[in-house]
């Protein structure tokens, strides 16, 4: 249904918006079960995933580690490979 969630925390260059929201996404999917929601449930879907951004964006820059940032490996197709 979906692919692995992938960990954003301590990279360099940081996670960026996109790839925030491409997690929540695919924590929505997950959860829900559904890969694209009726038209029915396509609202409270798209507020969960709203929802699951906007806290995790909350968490990643409210995290703190005294560990080095990881480098990224080469972006493939918009998004990373870690």
């Amino acid at each position: 249904m979906c692919r692995n969630i992938r960990t954003l925390f301590n990279f360099e260059p940081p996670a960026n918006d996109d790839e925030v929201r491409a997690a929540a996404l695919q924590f929505v999917r997950k959860i829900s079960g559904f890969n694209t929601p009726s038209r029915l449930n396509e609202a409270a879907f798209l507020a969960a995933v709203d929802d699951v951004t906007r806290i995790s964006s909350r968490l990643l820059a409210s995290l703190q580690t005294a560990a080095p940032a990881k480098q990224r490996e080469a972006r493939v197709g918009g998004t990373s490979r870690t």
